[in-house]
């Protein structure tokens, strides 16, 4: 017989940590290979994880609850030391002795770490139950729909235990979710603004319930503007060089690289460059505190064919040539179209823009999308024409103009550093190099 080190597994790209649900196994059980040994939960998704080999279950060194890294030893199994070929890459080796087994033992119980209570996660709620355990995953899905850890006490779970389950949210969020505005059991500040309790008629028609993403868009929207106070600028920029150039070489450019040339990468390449300029627009508020992001991550809002909103993301925008940030909006933009995007193609944007012109809009005037600072909006490019100045002296011409808007927070951004910013990118459009090579 030989000890096998069951490590927590690899449970998707950028999930470096999971917390145990619960156990489906104790200490001197017989498991199966390929039999559920527990549950996990990662900020992601619940998982339930299967056991590599067959064996007896000799020791558990983590209790549920317990918040653990990828690739750290869990349990321990007795095996008869075979191991599939086929799975030969997926299996963990085990230890050389027990001495060295035991000494392992010690040291990982030792760094146990548990989820705290949501009494320890947020001092600002009274809770009825302080000993409810909130998986990663119910926590994030709490965050996108602003909700307090008191009304997470509220919602029925159903879960093992006691404990609350991702089903149990969704449920409670399709019901309306009912405890929504239940007053906290703490003394409220006097002086704090209090929605008031209006009835309206909102008359008759169908009814259309709201499906599960555009609620969450409402509730995102609802808190960015409620945390964010929005100041909007406006530019008029000239693109006429751009309109040309890129009408001149979108043939060319698909033949050579196999990519579609549309304005997007040109729109995301300049703001990326005005990025650089102003850093401080490419940040997010803590508190007292303003994190300057040191990557450039552009989002850009994108319509899924159901009508609703998604923010794919281009990664290092700044680092990127014309064709690769061509091949990245391309691919995520099929995605969107074929309702594909991955969480990793939606997270981590620094910066927002939304070219509301796509949808024949004059300009627009955008809602910050948190915990971004600003947000673009162009608007359509129109032909119109304009005075110009040129040797002979002012002459009217026929020119492709556009409006930019951007919405930014005022608590940390200034009308300097909006207007600065918008500003550029303007620039950075009307100075277009109509001798450049694709």
């Amino acid at each position: 017989m030989s000890r096998f080190e069951f490590k927590m597994p690899k449970l998707g790209e950028s999930i470096t940590e999971a917390a145990i649900i619960t156990w489906f196994k104790n200490v001197g059980d017989t498991i199966e290979e390929d039999e559920m040994l527990l549950e996990v939960a990662t900020d992601k998704v619940d998982s339930e994880v299967p056991s590599n080999v067959s064996g007896v279950i000799e020791d558990i060194l983590f209790d549920a609850n317990a918040v653990i890294k990828i690739g750290e030893t869990i349990a321990i199994i007795k095996t008869d030391g075979k191991v599939s070929a086929s799975k030969k890459g997926k299996k963990q080796m085990a230890s050389s002795s027990a001495v060295e087994t035991s000494q392992k033992l010690t040291e990982v119980k030792k760094k146990r770490t548990v989820i705290p209570s949501i009494a320890e996660a947020s001092k600002s709620f009274s809770v009825s139950n302080s000993n409810t355990f909130f998986s990663p995953l119910i926590i994030k899905i709490a965050k996108a729909h602003h909700i307090s850890f008191e009304e997470l006490a509220r919602i029925p779970a159903t879960g093992h235990d006691g404990r609350l389950r991702k089903s149990d949210v969704f449920q409670y969020i399709e019901d309306g979710r009912p405890f929504k505005f239940a007053q906290s059991v703490a003394q409220q500040d006097p002086t704090a603004y209090r929605i008031p309790q209006l009835n309206f008629d909102k008359g008759k028609g169908k009814v259309i319930e709201m499906d599960r993403m555009r609620q969450m868009i409402a509730d995102h929207m609802v808190y960015s503007k409620h945390t964010s106070p929005h100041v909007t600028a406006y530019v008029e920029a000239d693109l006429t060089n751009m309109v040309n150039w890129r009408n001149a070489n979108k043939v060319a450019f698909q033949e050579k690289y196999g990519e579609r040339l549309t304005f997007t990468p040109l729109f995301v390449e300049a703001v990326a460059k005005a990025v650089k300029d102003f850093p401080n627009i490419n940040a997010s508020v803590d508190g007292n505190t303003i994190i300057v992001k040191e990557d450039i991550n552009i989002g850009m809002a994108t319509a899924l064919p159901s009508g609703n909103l998604i923010v794919p993301v281009v990664r290092n925008a700044d680092s990127k040539d014309l064709k690769s940030l061509a091949a990245n909006v391309n691919e995520l933009a099929n995605k969107a179209r074929e309702n594909n995007l991955k969480a990793d193609d939606i997270q981590g944007s620094t910066f927002t823009i939304s070219n509301v012109g796509t949808f024949g809009s004059v300009m627009g005037t955008p809602i910050i999308n948190q915990p971004e600072v600003a947000i673009l909006a162009l608007g359509i490019i129109k032909k119109r024409p304009e005075v110009i100045t040129t040797e002979k002296g002012d002459e009217i011409a026929i020119r492709s103009m556009m409006y930019l808007s951007l919405s930014f927070d005022h608590r940390v951004v200034d009308g300097f550093l909006g207007g600065s910013f918008v500003r550029r990118v303007a620039d950075y459009f009307e100075q277009f190099d109509t001798n450049r090579k694709i």
